[in-house]
């Protein structure tokens, strides 16, 4: 085989060493072979020893390392990797009777920087992140419909608003049966063509689990609802009432289209189409269980600052309003905003508010988003669940 040849610096492969998936420009001393965005490089030392194999991408993060070593990156490569994901998911029982609605593979976590795929139903659904995997996106379907034992029939490639300027919506595979999903046995829409990211936020499922064990006779508070993944749990927990706000029409559609499928008979939700800090202000205070699970404040570093405000401002109003003795969920998925800085925040708005708070869990992403432990910045969800006195 014959890969163009990325050279690294005198002492610059260390973080390869340690297995860090990414290598960056700073670290390169010398370039052979002339590559494109997204061509398969190998990566070498400074005195010519093949260490890696990934995709080369301009920019910061020069090039995405694949798997160790000097590589073929065939449809072999690519079916051997999806298949170890499907196992990987198999050991936390994922798909199951129960869920059927998954992430399969998760970037770095998987050992795949710049893929995501997650699985709804029989339909797989990939987002490049990188040029080089928007390259390869043909043998990924392959490998998807080929290595999920019947799991897969239709791949659909959502690679849009990504760093590497893709912007792609179409089947690989399939033509778009639609289909109801499954969540811990609880039946969801998901509209993965116009919805956001890949249509659901599976990060979520253990949290929403969790809530369910606290909502029995409460009055639920679902804010940034989404398509009502919480609320669908508020109410099989018992809940009271639940009021779902979003500030998109559409996302309220589904969400109450969501609570249909599970509850067509019940008068206990309500939704309200609203911009949610102005909202949170206005309500009394009533509700005795708020959940706070706002898109990302900041995606790059450069707006972590007004992110870290915006979060405290949030949870602040959030805990002057919850009824005495209330649960708040809340949680952070911007990258940047690390955990430690996160429950900073969370602390910062607790003081402020006067009022006696607890932690009683302390949250994060699912099984099936790993984090490489060589490459912490994969741990993107923070949660804290508070009982707020």
């Amino acid at each position: 085989m014959k890969y163009p040849l990325i050279f690294l610096k005198p002492g610059k492969e260390g973080p390869l060493l340690r297995k860090h998936p990414w290598v960056f420009s700073g670290a390169v001393m010398r370039t052979e072979g002339n590559p494109g965005n997204g061509d398969i490089v190998h990566v070498l030392n400074s005195s010519g020893e093949i260490l890696a194999t990934g995709h080369y991408q301009e920019g910061s993060i020069r090039v995405r390392i694949l798997i160790a070593g000097e590589t073929l990156i065939n449809q072999a490569f690519w079916d051997n990797a999806i298949a170890r994901c499907f196992a990987n998911r198999s050991r936390v029982h994922l798909p199951s009777v129960e869920t059927n609605m998954f992430r399969l593979v998760h970037g770095e976590g998987d050992q795949l920087p710049g893929l995501i795929v997650d699985v709804y139903g029989s339909t797989a659904v990939v987002q490049c992140h990188s040029a080089g995997m928007h390259k390869c996106r043909e043998q990924i379907a392959n490998a998807l419909l080929g290595t999920s034992g019947g799991i897969v029939s239709q791949v659909y490639d959502k690679s849009f608003d990504t760093p590497a300027g893709i912007d792609t919506h179409l089947f690989l595979a399939g033509t778009g049966i639609e289909e109801v999903c499954r969540e811990n046995g609880l039946l969801f829409k998901v509209d993965y063509e116009q919805g956001q990211k890949t249509g659901f936020f599976v990060d979520q499922r253990e949290n929403r689990a969790l809530l369910k064990q606290y909502a029995s006779n409460r009055k639920v508070l679902n804010t940034f609802c989404y398509t009502g993944g919480f609320s669908v749990y508020a109410l099989a927990g018992g809940a009271q009432k639940v009021v779902s706000v979003d500030s998109s029409a559409a996302a309220l559609e589904l969400t109450d289209a969501n609570v249909l499928l599970n509850f067509p008979d019940s008068g206990r939700h309500s939704s309200v189409k609203a911009d949610v800090t102005e909202w949170l202000k206005s309500i009394a205070p009533d509700f005795d269980l708020i959940i706070l699970d706002p898109p990302a404040f900041a995606k790059h570093i450069d707006a972590r600052h007004r992110a870290v405000q915006a979060y405290k401002r949030l949870n602040l109003t959030a805990m002057k309003k919850i009824a005495k003795g209330g649960i708040l969920f809340t949680f952070s998925c911007s990258q940047v905003v690390d955990r430690e800085l996160f429950r900073h925040t969370i602390t910062s708005a607790a003081i402020e508010s006067g009022r006696q708070i607890r932690i009683l869990h302390q949250l994060t992403q699912g099984p099936d988003h790993p984090v490489n432990i060589f490459h912490p910045e994969g741990e993107y969800l923070k949660g804290l669940v508070l009982q707020v006195d």
